[in-house]
């Protein structure tokens, strides 16, 4: 029979991670860590966050061991711990989703209608191998610098409006953003559509594909 008292220590080292993870202002910024190293100052405006709350976030993520820092000259920048820490956030999620009807319905205020065709990750890598589809991506410059799909162009949604001149009229074309709970993609294909182009969403965003270890490449566009 176990120790009481070292059992106690052991689910309390349980439970540490478990009390981080109750704030939502700490997952956004897990949420914005899965698509790479950031600056405090990103995440801060990323996040909606006055830098002094932003930053107690983050020391009280990294103490909980979720998340490193590093030291650049003047600037702080933050990665998450691993990939088993995208994973808890992604499984987070999903048991949300599937038991408590409230996230189900939260989720469909914040993406909105249903009126988007999304592609999953498979056909989607089909796609992009055949060469026969334009992969998209409207996260900020910064993001899609940290880690996006191979052969991906990069306009951000706020830019997306004013240049969908740049985009072919020949070609399907398939945008992506975050991951499933990100709002950009599904605004970026209403957008186009509505313009009378061929469009659809990554039913996946780069949170997912990091987990399932699809290749992801690095660097400015």
């Amino acid at each position: 029979m176990g120790d009481r008292t070292r059992k106690d220590a052991l689910f309390a080292e349980f439970a540490a991670v478990g009390k981080v993870l109750g704030n939502p202002g700490r997952l956004e910024l897990l949420d914005l860590l899965s698509q790479g190293p950031r600056s405090v100052e990103s995440l801060a405006e990323a996040a909606g966050l006055g830098m002094s709350t932003c930053s107690a976030h983050l020391q009280t993520l990294r103490e909980a061991g979720l998340v490193e820092s590093r030291r650049d000259g003047k600037r702080v920048y933050y990665s998450l711990a691993g990939n088993d820490v995208a994973g808890l956030w992604d499984h987070l999620r999903r048991v949300a989703q599937s038991h408590r009807p409230h996230t189900e319905l939260a989720r469909r205020a914040y993406l909105g209608p249903e009126d988007t065709a999304a592609v999953d990750t498979d056909e989607l890598l089909r796609r992009l191998v055949s060469g026969d589809v334009v992969i998209l991506d409207v996260r900020p410059g910064t993001e899609f610098a940290a880690g996006h799909l191979p052969g991906a162009i990069n306009v951000p949604l706020e830019e997306l409006a004013g240049r969908i001149g740049e985009l072919p009229r020949d070609h399907e074309i398939v945008a992506y953003c975050r991951g499933r709970y990100c709002v950009l993609a599904h605004d970026a294909v209403r957008l186009l559509t509505a313009e009378g182009l061929d469009a659809s969403r990554a039913a996946d965003g780069v949170l997912e594909w990091r987990i399932a270890g699809v290749r992801i490449e690095t660097g400015a566009a």
